[in-house]
């Protein structure tokens, strides 16, 4: 299952605090596709992802200042 976070407009660590409450309701294999708008994210995130033994499947710029990344549980 891919389910998709949108953490536009929120600073950091808020997109973590809310991928880290997405992830709680997942299933292992499944994915959590974040959307985010933080600079701070691009490095937050895939340490909060690492950190936690997830893989990082994509991660993409998606505009001037803003990225998606695939987190897979």
């Amino acid at each position: 299952m891919r389910t998709v976070l949108q953490t536009e407009g929120l600073v950091c660590p808020f997109p973590v605090v809310e991928a880290e409450e997405a992830m709680a309701d997942l299933s292992d294999g499944d994915e959590l596709v974040i959307g985010f708008d933080c600079t701070q994210g691009t490095q937050s995130l895939p340490a909060w992802a690492a950190d936690n033994g997830y893989t990082v499947t994509e991660f993409i710029k998606t505009g001037d200042a803003s990225w998606s990344i695939t987190v897979q549980k």
